[in-house]
């Protein structure tokens, strides 16, 4: 499975529709090896992600609730990053790789 597709089914919201076509895209991207669609590959491209989207929303509908919550979260659902410690004086301590050429 590729590593970058996340579970959908269990999420509280429900996944959205944007979710599940952001799925479909990886998906046919990953199968097809096509990243970004040519004008001879696009027609093909969405034609696949359009029916896997509406294969994928009818999957979700079908099973029944889990058990346990999916091991990772989309994007949308998961907490903010926190910001790092604060210093006595009051600046946020940020560490810079040193530039080099």
């Amino acid at each position: 499975m590729c590593r970058n597709i996340t579970t959908l089914r269990g999420l509280e919201p429900p996944a959205t529709p944007q979710e599940v076509t952001a799925a479909a895209r990886q998906y046919v991207r990953k199968v097809s090896g096509v990243q970004q669609p040519s004008a001879r590959t696009a027609e093909a491209v969405e034609g696949a992600v359009e029916r896997i989207a509406t294969a994928t929303a009818e999957l979700l509908a079908a099973l029944p609730p889990r058990q346990q919550p999916p091991p990772t979260l989309p994007p949308r659902q998961q907490p903010p990053p926190t910001l790092p410690p604060l210093r006595r004086s009051g600046r946020a301590v940020v560490t810079v790789a040193p530039y080099r050429r």
